[in-house]
């Protein structure tokens, strides 16, 4: 019995070492840094409608005139009613300026209506901004630009990430005189869209003048190689 526990003791003892030789085992960390640029195929931007009134409900109802208008405009354009959204509604006061002989007081009601819409069609980005100004639109921003499928995109910015990171491993191991073995383990971290140029935007004209730019998605990768003895 006491042999058994002896053996079994020293096979621990033998697992251990040779897990621990394993992971002191020399490696190389290195990230690497990868991008692809694609032209937009689509736009989002944020609209908005303000009316004011001393009556609260009649401010209301103003602004939702104007948003029915403009969602009446989207159907006629063909905008599909799930590329198109509310994204707030709003009443606040409006005060009298201050005035130290008055006692501050409401002087009306300003109601808002925000409507985030997506543009699939880039070429009718600049009518679709020219029709809900004339519309009522008051209120444009949060322009910008995208892919509908950036999926392909991503791919060539993760395979550039890769090859990034060899080179640099390749490098740093022949520098050091040492020499790469397996890869160990890869991560990938970070990375997303970069912001498109933005445009100038011109209200209430027929149609805005649109610079759509490039798309450029990142990708970040982090590997780990084996140095091999």
């Amino acid at each position: 019995m006491r042999r058994l526990a002896l053996i079994t003791a020293c096979t621990l003892i033998l697992s251990a070492g040779a897990g621990f030789a394993q992971d002191s085992a020399p490696k190389l960390t290195v990230t690497g840094e990868g991008e692809a640029v694609a032209v937009p195929d689509m736009a989002t931007v944020s609209l908005g409608v303000s009316a004011q009134n001393p009556d609260p409900g009649a401010a209301m109802n103003e602004a939702s005139e104007v948003a029915g208008a403009i969602l009446a405009r989207l159907d006629a354009m063909g905008i599909a009613a799930r590329d198109r959204q509310t994204s707030d509604v709003g009443l606040q006061p409006i005060w009298n300026s201050h005035d130290s002989d008055r006692p501050r007081e409401i002087t009306g009601y300003e109601a808002s209506n925000r409507l985030t819409v997506r543009v699939r069609d880039l070429d009718q980005l600049g009518a679709v901004l020219g029709a809900v100004t004339e519309d009522g639109a008051n209120r444009l921003s949060g322009l910008s630009f995208g892919l509908q499928d950036p999926d392909p995109v991503s791919e060539a910015a993760r395979r550039d990430a890769v090859a990034d990171a060899m080179e640099r491993a390749k490098v740093l191991a022949e520098a050091a005189g040492v020499t790469l073995g397996p890869v160990l383990s890869i991560s990938e971290s970070g990375g997303g869209y970069a912001p498109s140029p933005m445009p100038m935007m011109e209200a209430r004209v027929a149609a805005a003048p649109i610079a759509a730019g490039e798309s450029t998605i990142d990708a970040r990768v982090t590997m780990v190689f084996e140095l091999a003895e």
